[in-house]
This record gives C-alpha cells, sequence and structure tokens, in this order.
C-alpha cells in the first residue's frame, strides 16, 4: 500500500467519523418540534391557569366593589336621613320654641288674671253666709295672700278660685235651711233656725217663734237685725220648705244692701 493510498484511507476514515460525530451532536426536526410542543403546552397551560386565577380574582373583586358600593349607598341613606332628621328637629325646637314663648306670654297674662280673681274672690268672702263660708273654708284658706311670693303653679290657683265660685253659685240657686246659734235682740244667744235665699237675704227664727230676725250681705260681712214680727212669716216658709205644709205665697222682708 503505497503513502498516497494509505493518505486517502485515513482521509476517509476521518471524515466518516467526523460526519457521525457531527449527525450526533446536531438535533433532528422531530425532537426540536417535540421540544416545541412541549413549550407551547406549557405556555398554553400556564395563561390558562392565569385566566383561571383572574377570572376568579375579577369575581371576588367584583363581589367586593358590589360590597363596598352598597355600605356607600347604606351610608349616604343615612347621612340623608340624619340630614333630614336633623331639619326636622331644627323645624320641631323652632315650633317648640314659638310654642313656649306664647306659652310664657299666656302665663304672664294668666297669672295677671289668676291675681285679680283672688283679691275679687277674698273680698266676695266676706259678704258670704256662714254656712257657705264653712263650706268653701278649705279652698279658700288655699288662696295665696301674696300672688306675687306664692309656690303655687297657675292650675292649682285657678282651681281654688273656680271651686270657691262653684259652691257660691250652688249656693246661689237654692235655698238652704240650717241650724244655727244666733244672738238675739235681748242679747241672749239661741238656736235658731236659718233659712238663706242665695246668698244676699237671710232669715231666722227660734222655735217657739218670740224671736226673729232678717241678715243681708254687706261689704263687711253679714249682719243680722231684730224683727220679732216676721216670726210666724218666716216659720211658715221653713215648714213649706220642710214639707210640713202645702206651698204657698208668704211675704215676707226683704232687705237690699
Amino acid at each position: 500500500m503505497t503513502l498516497v493510498t494509505q493518505f486517502l484511507l485515513r482521509t476517509a476514515v476521518l471524515g466518516t467519523f467526523a460526519a457521525l460525530v457531527s449527525a450526533q451532536e446536531t438535533p433532528s426536526p422531530i425532537d426540536g418540534t417535540r421540544s416545541t410542543m412541549e413549550r407551547w403546552v406549557e405556555t398554553r397551560s400556564v395563561i390558562g391557569k392565569e385566566k383561571r386565577d383572574w377570572a376568579l380574582g375579577r369575581e371576588i373583586l367584583n363581589d367586593r366593589i358590589g360590597i363596598v358600593q352598597r355600605e356607600i349607598e347604606s351610608v349616604q341613606k343615612r347621612i340623608e336621613d340624619a340630614k333630614k332628621s336633623t331639619a326636622d328637629a331644627d323645624s320641631k325646637k323652632q315650633e317648640l320654641a314659638t310654642e313656649n314663648q306664647r306659652l310664657v306670654s299666656a302665663a304672664a297674662g294668666l297669672s295677671s288674671t289668676i291675681g285679680e280673681l283672688e283679691t275679687r274672690t277674698r273680698t266676695l268672702l266676706q259678704r258670704l253666709p256662714d254656712p257657705l263660708r264653712e263650706r268653701v273654708k278649705l279652698l279658700s284658706q288655699r288662696i295665696p295672700e301674696d300672688a306675687a311670693t306664692t309656690k303655687m303653679s297657675l292650675s292649682e290657683r285657678f282651681l281654688n278660685v273656680v271651686g270657691v265660685l262653684n259652691e257660691v253659685n250652688k249656693f246661689q240657686r237654692e235655698v238652704t235651711v240650717t241650724s244655727e246659734v244666733r244672738k238675739l235682740a235681748d242679747g241672749s244667744s239661741a238656736e235658731v233656725t236659718a233659712v238663706y235665699v242665695g246668698i244676699g237675704q237671710g232669715y231666722y227664727t227660734t222655735a217657739n217663734g218670740k224671736s226673729a230676725g232678717i241678715g243681708n250681705a254687706t261689704a263687711t260681712g253679714w249682719e243680722w237685725t231684730p224683727n220679732n214680727a216676721a216670726a210666724p212669716q218666716i216659720q211658715k216658709i221653713i215648714a213649706i220648705l220642710k214639707n210640713e205644709i202645702p206651698a204657698e205665697f208668704v211675704p215676707v222682708p226683704v232687705k237690699v244692701q
């Protein structure tokens, strides 16, 4: 074998070996495609997971947004209600202030009125007959002497005056028969039967009919004037009032003061 032949043979062997080595190092198209598919599948999987996570996150976020919106609406409604309540309260407060001022003015007028009524009622009490004065004693004692310093309320003061006047009005419409101890013309005292015609006129007589008198109201109290001559007529009036005899017209003296 010549040198040339050996050289060519070696060159061919080396070329074959290099070709084999090169074939082992360079990937085949199938392997490249498989690798690309694997990366694509992995990428799609990641994208799918990201989409699912985003969809879930968006749903949670929408729920939270809805909750916040409802809370905002609720707060806004409470704010509107509070504003309305405040406005209503301010309006009511103004109404109450106006009403209070009206009541204060009315109370001042009533205070002046009741003071005058109390003064006139105390004056009237002096003109009342004894039975009626006794009947209204408790009420009359509650009428204050000094309206400026009394601690009684207006309602209590009005009730006292009205109570006295109601009894006076009732007595004025009636003819009242009572038993009393009266001082006679001879200076002695005796039990008598008295007849009161309203609050302005009265009569009395003793049981034996020997003593009688006529009474009437004055500015300083009741005055009784002896009038023994009127005893029969007064006794007849008493008998009629007690239903002991039939009713009839009985003339009696009248003294107007």
